[in-house]
């Protein structure tokens, strides 16, 4: 082997590295714990559409990690409503809510969203990002059942801090696409330290479509605390039993951009042939 060569196999080696240890993805003795290549040529995605951000695709199967974007895909930024993910789970869990259909009494509103003005379950709830409904859930769910199933679903950085109805939406809770990958995933499978009941309720209302062979599940988010704020796609394939969880982050200033969301995840699920 040429020197050159050597120096690109150390370099290839660095980044993977790098992008491992900010991921805790290394076990005692350096050794990988995971496979983790990240993948700059799929960069144009973002490119593209003039959008900064990251993707991260998890292979459960393989234990496998794909990262588009570089060391961002490690860093952890506020979930924002992709939190209604693991909310609706812990949700269903501590008894705030008994089921995905049961309606949440919000107030009339006004609110910022038009839709929010009418009173839904959370089936209804996710699809629109109704912020009040999963506030109202956050005030029954309370700050110490929230500190015990962060830590029990392992979720991001488990911070909730002192403002039951807001953390996940100012901080302090973070969480990487990687990691919000590998949540999905697992929350696909079936895997989270969760009831199979809980997990199964809430696959459910996130499926957004099937088609050859293959279904989606997917949640936005939308985090303002910024700048620069942050936009989100969240989710999971699944074909033929297999599970690929996935996570989106982008720079998104305004509303305007959220189209962009989806489009560059589907982009790169295609690049990837995941769907």
């Amino acid at each position: 082997m040429t020197s050159e060569a050597c120096a690109n196999d150390r370099q290839r080696l660095s980044r993977r590295t790098t992008l491992a240890l900010a991921a805790g993805l290394l076990v005692p003795g350096n050794a990988l714990a995971r496979t983790l290549q990240d993948r700059p040529d799929l960069s144009s995605a973002f490119q593209s559409r003039g959008v900064t951000g990251c993707f991260a695709l998890y292979d459960a199967r393989n234990d496998a990690v794909t990262t588009v974007g570089g060391a961002r895909a490690t860093t952890r930024f506020v979930p924002a409503s992709t939190f209604k993910i693991a909310n609706s789970l812990i949700a269903l869990e501590t008894g705030a809510v008994r089921d995905e259909n049961e309606v949440i009494p919000t107030g009339p509103g006004p609110y910022a969203i038009k839709a929010w003005e009418r009173q839904m379950g959370m089936r209804e709830a996710i699809v629109v990002s109704h912020v009040p409904a999963y506030q109202l859930l956050a005030r029954r769910i309370g700050l110490d059942a929230y500190r015990t199933w962060l830590a029990r679903l392992d979720f991001g950085n488990r911070e909730t801090g002192t403002v039951v109805d807001r953390f996940w939406l100012d901080g302090p809770l973070a969480i990487s696409a990687v990691e919000s990958a590998i949540f999905a995933a697992r929350l696909g499978r079936g895997e989270l330290n969760a009831s199979a009941r809980a997990q199964a309720l809430v696959r459910d209302i996130l499926k957004i479509e099937t088609r050859d062979g293959a279904t989606l599940y997917a949640k936005t988010g939308w985090a303002s605390p910024g700048p620069p704020a942050i936009g989100w796609w969240t989710g999971w394939v699944e074909r033929a039993g297999a599970v690929h969880g996935f996570s989106l982050n982008i720079d998104m200033p305004d509303i305007a951009g959220a189209p962009k969301r989806p489009e560059i995840s589907r982009a790169i699920l295609s690049a990837l042939q995941v769907y």
